[in-house]
């Protein structure tokens, strides 16, 4: 039993914002996934603390080591921003994708990339709460807020038209 549908044959020519687009849920999926599997894999390997402080999870509600942030990070913004960027550029057609498409009349990617955007931003924004100032935050923001306001663009908007 095939999840996908029917897969739409992916346009040759894909507008320069479309591109830019997939290039950051591209770089978002590989930095994540990596980041995600440090947080989880490097306090059993290096040690408790080692690379990522402890002290910068004691005022944190709820979270009391790097798995959950680990696990969200990779699964959710690593294999999640993958999975958009797959979307985007094979355009695959899936039944449980369906409701997305029917809300938005966009290809299913484009909501995606949306809430990614909004969860990058929102991640950030929390970090800043809790954690000390880092370069990474300036950069990771720009993608959040890029993915964000990208798809709702006349170019990327036509393009992923349902």
């Amino acid at each position: 039993m095939a999840l996908e549908v029917r897969t739409v044959r992916p346009t040759i020519h894909r507008p320069a914002l479309e591109r830019l687009t997939l290039g950051l849920l591209l770089f978002l999926g590989v930095t994540a996934s990596l980041g995600g599997a440090a947080f989880v894999i490097a306090p059993v390997v290096v040690g408790e603390g080692e690379w990522f402080p402890q002290s910068w999870l004691e005022d944190i509600p709820l979270i009391d080591s790097w798995v959950v942030p680990g696990l969200v990070l990779g699964i959710g913004f690593g294999l999640g921003s993958l999975l958009t960027a797959y979307g985007m550029l094979r355009r695959p057609r899936w039944r449980w994708t369906f409701w997305a498409e029917r809300l938005t009349g966009q290809h299913w990617s484009w909501l995606a990339t949306v809430l990614l955007g909004v969860g990058q931003t929102t991640w950030i924004g929390l970090e800043l709460a809790f954690i000390p100032f880092s370069f990474f935050h300036v950069v990771y923001g720009a993608v959040g807020l890029a993915l964000l306001t990208l798809p709702f663009t006349r170019a990327v908007r036509e393009d992923l038209r349902g």
